[in-house]
């Protein structure tokens, strides 16, 4: 593509994303068949679609499972008509340089490349605040999600894995909301180590950060990090917007990781895209009497997820081959390691301070007076315990 050409293609995709709602399949199969420009003009009126797009438009719903929705052009058109005098994509990409950000489409170098696992749901565009510069690929993106209503212990569970992830070198990317998605963006901005230490995708306009609540964490992830949106400026974050983002969360990220979620809850959807993409899906288990975490056992219970409870586990998903695993945790050498199940029932039977005689032990562990004089010399060799005045009790090494 000419620079003429790339420009008239960004300004198609500028005009479609405010056309079209996100996953609007039959506008995305559109611009599949035809092109953004094209699909621009038809969808616009300017173009007439024959039966032969219309047919080519079925097919390739059909097969992305998609075609029970599609009622036809001409119901889509009448769909996207009343949107068409609100288009002015050139005042948007103004209010974008405005604002220090930019647009970015599939042809772009700066496009995520992961979000092309979506197929036909992958965005138009991309409306992004922040520095230019490339976003990561997905073996180095791990999302974390959660309620919105988060406990202090999911605060400080996604805080410790926020950091963890982020000193790593890798991005944590979340949703902007209050909650675990605050508390991830916040972690990983003060421990990041990369050059975009956290992301976060929008269900809204990036023109404003919403919610105002976490404007100076927006505003922070945006002069440290990056702030996404697949909607242009000035879009409202509607239920179904905030639905539909779920997904590019999902998609750019290796492993999606649910810290605490309710039993219905918005973060179960971004796993389940996650799922759906073949992307790992990690929960962080919680109190069995925490309604907060009913959701994160749910995932658990149903087998779509797996049981992670820190970074190095979640790294371990993010990279199966081996590269990622983490250390074996070093349990410090134990005395009793290696001691037969009758020398440890011996060995708690032993008082610590005064003595006591063979015939208690018998009593106390419930041996014999010969498994009791044979334990006692082996655990006498290993320094487990001691002989004084005839009687015995624990020795130093167990103290």
């Amino acid at each position: 593509m000419n620079g003429k050409a790339v420009d008239e293609e960004r300004l198609s995709r500028a005009a479609l994303a405010r056309l079209m709602e996100p996953q609007d399949a039959a506008g995305l199969a559109l611009v599949q068949v035809c092109g953004a420009v094209d699909a621009l003009r038809i969808a616009t009126g300017r173009a007439a679609a024959g039966p032969a797009l219309e047919q080519e438009i079925t097919a390739l719903l059909a097969d992305n499972g998609s075609a029970t929705s599609w009622a036809g052009m001409t119901a889509s058109l009448q769909r996207w008509q009343p949107r068409i005098p609100d288009l002015a994509p050139e005042r948007d990409l103004a209010t974008m340089a405005r604002l220090g950000g930019r647009l970015i489409i599939p042809s772009d170098e700066l496009w995520p490349v992961q979000l092309a696992d979506l197929g036909i749901q992958e965005p138009i565009c991309l409306w992004w605040r922040g520095q230019e510069q490339p976003l990561p690929g997905a073996d180095k993106c791990i999302a974390l999600v959660g309620s919105r209503d988060s406990t202090s212990y999911g605060a400080s569970v996604t805080g410790d894995i926020a950091y963890s992830l982020a000193q790593r070198g890798l991005t944590v990317v979340s949703g902007g909301a209050y909650g675990i998605d605050a508390h991830a963006h916040r972690a990983a901005l003060a421990g990041g180590t990369s050059a975009v230490p956290t992301i976060a995708v929008m269900a809204g306009g990036v023109d404003r950060f919403y919610p105002s609540g976490n404007e100076d964490l927006l505003r922070a992830v945006c002069n440290q990090g990056a702030v996404i949106a697949e909607v242009p400026p000035g879009s409202a974050p509607t239920r179904y917007r905030f639905l539909q983002r779920n997904r590019l969360i999902a998609a750019l990220s290796a492993v999606t990781v649910v810290v605490e979620a309710r039993w219905r809850s918005g973060a179960l959807n971004t796993a389940h895209h996650a799922e759906t993409l073949g992307r790992a899906v990690g929960a962080v288990p919680g109190s069995v009497h925490s309604a907060n975490s009913a959701g994160c056992h749910r995932l658990l219970r149903d087998g779509g997820a797996v049981c992670v409870t820190d970074a190095a586990e979640i790294v371990e998903l993010a990279a199966p081959s081996g590269a990622g695993l983490p250390q074996p945790r070093q349990a410090g050498a134990e005395v009793q390691d290696g001691l037969t199940l009758e020398d440890l029932i011996l060995l708690d039977a032993l008082p610590l301070r005064s003595t006591t005689s063979v015939e208690k032990l018998c009593s106390v562990a419930g041996l014999s007076q010969e498994s009791v004089r044979a334990g006692l010399g082996r655990l006498g060799l290993l320094g487990l315990a001691v002989s004084e005045r005839g009687g015995w009790k624990r020795g130093k090494a167990t103290a």
